[in-house]
């Protein structure tokens, strides 16, 4: 479990969903025989299934990780959303009595659930083209699928395997200087936004000014 201060905690699944969405790829944690392993894959979450939703992705036919997980375990996925150094120059208060510290926000969103494996053609070809119009949809020409020869395409996607995971825990932990003085939170929104940390400075001011 994730250390996690009450005021570092967030609540609102809708904002953990799009975090998902905004940072697909996801750090996938499994115990294998040989003890604990960590794969690097992007997922397309859909947000309907269950209370919490679920993850689809897939994996290269070669790794080891859909034949070997543990099926009486849970799995982890880490989406690291985003993240920024925060230096106590930005605080006003240090300009009044000099008490700071540096520290480091982020924001996680960590999901629970069973490991899914789907070995079948006409799934894994349905989820890889979520997954690349859910990553296409920002070019002026999407790619699809259907650009490539049918003959290529079905090459490929005999070449991996696909994974899913019913989410059964979400838990979101957005550090975002709470636990500092409204004063000193504005320092560090003024602070990111010079050094272009945007992502960071607009999580932190949603939990200064939230609507």
């Amino acid at each position: 479990m994730v250390y996690l201060p009450a005021h570092f905690e967030e609540h609102d699944l809708a904002f953990m969903h799009q975090m998902i969405r905004d940072y697909g790829l996801g750090t996938i944690v499994t115990l294998a025989p040989d003890g604990l392993t960590a794969n690097h894959i992007p997922f397309v979450l859909d947000a309907k299934a269950g209370d919490y939703g679920r993850l689809l992705g897939h994996v290269a036919r070669n790794n080891t990780l859909w034949r070997e997980h543990r099926e009486d375990l849970e799995t982890l996925v880490v989406f690291q959303v985003t993240d920024a150094y925060v230096t106590p120059n930005w605080y006003p208060s240090k300009r009044e009595h000099g008490s700071v510290v540096p520290t480091w926000n982020y924001a996680v969103v960590h999901v629970y659930g069973p490991l899914v494996i789907h070995d079948d053609p006409k799934w894994i070809r349905g989820q890889a083209g979520m997954l690349t119009k859910q990553q296409e949809a920002n070019q002026a020409t999407p790619w699809k699928m259907a650009d490539a020869p049918r003959e290529y395409t079905d090459q490929m996607l005999e070449q991996i395997v696909g994974i899913e995971i019913p989410i059964t825990r979400i838990i979101g932990k957005t550090k975002a200087s709470q636990n500092r003085t409204s004063e000193d939170r504005q320092g560090v929104i003024d602070g990111l936004t010079e050094i272009r940390e945007i992502a960071m400075a607009q999580i932190v001011a949603r939990e200064l000014n939230p609507t």
